[in-house]
């Protein structure tokens, strides 16, 4: 199968474009030096030109709080960016597995959100996300499967769990909110699920993120313990910390889809796999 993966330095994108050429695929990542997704003359004519099977799309800006005051940047890549990559594999005959988020639900539920749960984001990354779904669905629609992820964390940039162990070795405290719920997702586990959903042609929007659930809060006492930082961790509250956008308080991901939706483990797991990979690469 021949893959191209947009936004291939990044990290999913380095996590999809090893674990691509591991399962002995014909993989060609370009990261954003190489490709610009805003840029539709220059996306149609590198998919012409490498005529892949199936474009994996894990270019995005991934900046939340700045999508507040740079929405139309965000929109760009996000949103109509993402529109002109389906529209390319469309013409091109190809298959397009485009990533998006939880943040495209307000998080006003208790329960899983499932893939047929009405969408309504709360800030400018959620709605940049929202739009790109849309752009890929109608650009591509006998073609595409759109999925949704959350909290997303690896080894090939910059994630929660690298602030939290900077932060834990600098201080004796730290504060972490625990009024947002969710599912800590490890980018090495969502690569081959995405994968996976990219070989079956799973068509449309499916929900896939690590197993469990639990609070910011929870997931950094869980890092630095795993860790061995003597560093206390305080539970906290948004509203004290004052960021720009506002997030989902409960935005935890399950799929109604049934088979050929890959599951991926507990997030505990992911972290175990995350904090063994570190210490190898040093």
């Amino acid at each position: 199968m021949r893959i191209v993966v947009t936004g291939a330095a990044g990290m999913l994108g380095v996590d999809v474009c090893a674990a691509a050429a591991e399962a002995g695929f014909d993989v060609h990542g370009l990261a954003r030096a190489e490709l610009d997704i805003t840029d539709a003359g220059a996306v149609g004519a590198a998919i012409s030109r490498l005529s892949p099977e199936v474009i994996v799309n894990c270019a995005a800006w991934t900046d939340v709080d700045g999508a507040e005051s740079g929405y139309e940047e965000a929109l760009a890549v996000n949103g109509v960016g993402a529109g002109f990559l389906a529209r390319a594999a469309a013409d091109a005959g190809a298959w397009v597995v485009h990533v998006s988020s939880d943040y495209v639900f307000d998080g006003s539920k208790s329960s899983p959100y499932v893939e047929s749960d009405a969408v309504g984001p709360l800030s400018g990354y959620g709605r940049s996300k929202l739009a790109g779904e849309r752009e890929v669905a109608a650009a591509a629609p006998d073609s595409h499967t759109i999925v949704r992820s959350s909290w997303l964390f690896g080894t090939g940039g910059h994630c929660f769990p690298k602030t939290i162990l900077r932060i834990a070795g600098e201080r004796d405290m730290i504060t972490v909110v625990d009024d947002q719920v969710g599912c800590p997702t490890f980018t090495g586990h969502l690569a081959g699920a995405l994968l996976s959903l990219a070989a079956q042609r799973v068509p449309g929007v499916v929900h896939v993120a690590g197993g469990g659930e639990c609070s910011w809060f929870e997931f950094a006492s869980e890092i630095v313990s795993s860790a061995g930082l003597d560093c206390e961790v305080q539970p906290g509250t948004t509203a004290a910390m004052e960021r720009p956008a506002p997030r989902p308080a409960y935005s935890v991901l399950r799929s109604e889809r049934g088979a050929g939706v890959p599951s991926l483990p507990d997030w505990h797991e992911g972290l175990r796999a995350f904090m063994s990979a570190r210490v190898g690469a040093r």
